[in-house]
Parts: structure tokens; sequence; C-alpha cells
């Protein structure tokens, strides 16, 4: 049986490019921080791929450092505006910038990362979303104040695809003296992305989303943003990010970050068709069905439906008996029996959240694939609700 692959939100294959220049790199043994001729050619490539990740984001090079992933940009981040926030025991200072402001739908990195801070005693706003998971605006400028030190907010849901406005988010916060970070993993290489212009002190990407490999990304600062290591060692990455380089993660960054800049208005144009045909197909042949998400500001690969009246988790394993690989949400949290968190914020309710699937698509899914999935879905929800005791409302449900 072939294999229906729509689950690119929690990773993306490797492409052939990608490969071939992992395969090259192979050959070039020499450690990085090497001062021979083998670790200069070591170094040198690492440079250029962190100026093709650089202007992917439309930025210098210098103001980019590799690390494992998204998970540990972030936390880098938190700790380093932390570190900022503490006395030498390494609790808030009773005076000055120590409230940090994210949101409800964060990825659980950033969730985490703010409970924590709350538990050592920081003051932590978590903001709402609208029903289109959207950010309140009212609610992020009632939040800003004095004590504001860090805003953190995704600029791409992983879950819903809602894409936050964070240039105007970016300009509230530093009106108010704060500094500001977007975890923007799920938005590089699929939106167009400039940090400079959308005015954030960090930024957060990671390579497998891009079709590169798994175990490392980046972290953009700021000209003169602080920011203190997480990793403690050796001097690689100016001191910043200690341990010795994954030059064959980091080659295969930088081609997927090349391949991402070139193509990011074809790979745009060519997920918008797709997913609306999606769309169009399960609304059309599935009634009592819900659209989550933001209606035009979303990502072009990013669908989640929530089917009442049957169980997210028996509709991922009907699905996947056909063939069809998709996910019930972020697959960091899949082993979680609990409603996602994204859907709840944004009102879906415990049995909506529950019967959702989220559809994210990807370089090498086609027409006649999406042909296939409008087929075989159908089925699977009426004999799966046919066995459920819920029932399900009138009409098809977009937000």
């Amino acid at each position: 049986m072939e294999k229906i692959y729509l689950d690119y939100n929690a990773t993306t294959p490797i492409r052939r490019e990608v490969r071939d220049a992992i395969i090259e790199d192979l050959t070039v043994y020499g450690n990085a921080s090497s001062m021979h001729a083998a670790g200069r050619e070591a170094r040198n490539r690492v440079e250029e791929a962190r100026k093709r990740v650089g202007e992917l984001l439309g930025v210098p090079a210098g103001t980019i450092i590799f690390t494992s992933g998204g998970s540990e940009s972030n936390n880098t981040v938190f700790n380093t505006l932390r570190r900022l926030a503490s006395d030498e025991r390494g609790a808030p200072l009773s005076g000055g910038r120590r409230g940090f402001i994210t949101t409800a739908i964060e990825h659980p990195c950033v969730l985490n990362s703010a409970k924590f801070l709350e538990s050592l005693g920081f003051m932590v706003t978590f903001l709402p979303v609208d029903e289109n998971g959207k950010i309140r605006m009212d609610a992020l400028k009632r939040a800003l104040n004095g004590e504001t030190l860090l805003v953190s907010v995704m600029m791409a849901n992983n879950e819903i695809g809602t894409i936050q406005d964070i240039r105007e988010i970016a300009a509230l916060a530093k009106a108010a003296g704060a500094f500001v970070h977007t975890d923007a993993v799920q938005a590089v290489g699929k939106v167009p992305v400039n940090a400079a212009e959308l005015g954030v002190d960090y930024l957060t990407m990671s390579a497998h989303k891009i079709y590169g490999p798994k175990g490392i990304g980046a972290l953009y600062i700021k000209e003169k943003a602080p920011l203190f290591p997480l990793i403690h060692g050796g001097h690689q990455e100016d001191g910043m990010r200690a341990g010795t380089y994954n030059n064959i993660g980091i080659l295969g960054f930088g081609k997927a970050a090349e391949l991402a800049k070139l193509e990011l208005d074809s790979y745009g144009t060519a997920m918008r068709t797709l997913r609306n045909k999606l769309r169009d197909g399960l609304m059309a042949r599935v009634p009592h069905i819900r659209i989550n998400g933001h209606p035009e500001d979303v990502l072009p690969n990013t669908l989640n439906v929530s089917f009442p009246g049957a169980e997210g988790e028996s509709i991922l394993l009907s699905m996947d008996l056909e063939g069809i690989e998709a996910s019930t949400g972020s697959a960091c949290a899949s082993g979680s029996l609990e409603p996602s968190h994204v859907l709840l914020a944004i009102g879906a309710g415990p049995e909506l959240a529950h019967g959702s699937i989220r559809f994210s698509l990807g370089l090498g899914v086609t027409e006649a694939d999406i042909d296939y999935v409008t087929a075989a879905v159908p089925p699977i929800i009426e004999r799966l609700r046919a066995m459920s005791t819920l029932k399900t409302g009138g009409g098809a449900v977009s937000l």
C-alpha cells in the first residue's frame, strides 16, 4: 500500500539535494574548531551554512548561532532572561523587570519554560487567544507594564497554523521596554520571515521543519541583545553554545535554507492550492465538521479539522490503515491523553478537541493524494460516528 504522508509539521523528509550535501560532507572529517587545514575546511563549510540560514531570515550571518533544535533555542532565550532578572541566588529580583508574557497556545517547550519560571516566583502572563487562534491585542496591551522583561509569541501555530502579527506585537512590546522572542519554527520556509523587519530580539528555527536533518536548529540574536549560554564548555559559537560543531547537520541545514529561500513563493502557492482542495473536499463530503484556525492568516500547508462524534486517535489509526499518515496535534504532545491545549484555548471544547486531526502538507504531496484522502476519510468518520454515543450538531462549521 502506498503511503500518503500528511504530517510535515511534525517533521519533513530530507530532500535529495540536502542528503547529497550531507553525504559529501562525510569526507570532511576535521573538527571545525581546529586550526589546521582540515579544521579550516570544516569551519569554512559551517560559516557558509550560517550565511545561508541568515539569508533565509534576512539577517547577517553573525546574528545566527547553531543549536540542537527549536527546544534548545527557546530554552536558551528563557534562560537568558531569567538570569537577567535573578539575584545571585537565582531568585527573582525584588525590583525592576521580571515579568514574562507568552500565550496559551505556545509549543510545549515555551509553555513549560514559562511555567518553570512561574514556579520560581517570576510573574508570568499567558495571553488568551480568540476563536481563530489570534492573540487578543487588548490583553497584551493590558499585560505590558514597566516590569515586563520578555514577550514570547510563536509566529505560526504548529497545530492550527494561525499566523500571529509579530511585527505589531514586537512594536507594542518594544514601546514598553521589553525584549521580544518569537518561535518561528513552523513559519520559516513556509511564509516570508525577515527577522530584522519583524523587530524581534530573538527568533527560533529548526532544520527538520524545512527538509533538513533532525538535531540541528538555529537562534537569531539581534545585535546587542543579551545572551547567556545554556550549555557551558568550549569557545564554539563565540562562547554562546559549547560543543563540537555538528558539521553534517549544519551543512544539511544550510542547503535546506538555501532551497527554502529560492522556492518560497512557489512552495506557498502550491501548498495553499492543495490545502484548499483538501478543506473543500472534506467539507463537501463529511457533514458537521469544523475547520480550526484563522481563515486567512494561516500557514499554507496546515489544515486542522474537528470531526464531532469521532475520536481523534481512532480516526488517526483508521486513516493509517488506509495509508494516510497525519496527526492529532503536536508531535511533541502525542503521548498525552489530554485534549489539545491549543484547541481548548480557541474555545473548541473537549469533544471537538479530542476529535481533531491535523493535516500538514509538504513537497511530494499531489492532487491525486488529496483526492484519495477526501474519498477515504468520509467512510471512516461515518463508521466511527455510528459506533459512538456522542451526537453531532447540524451543519458543517468553519471558524
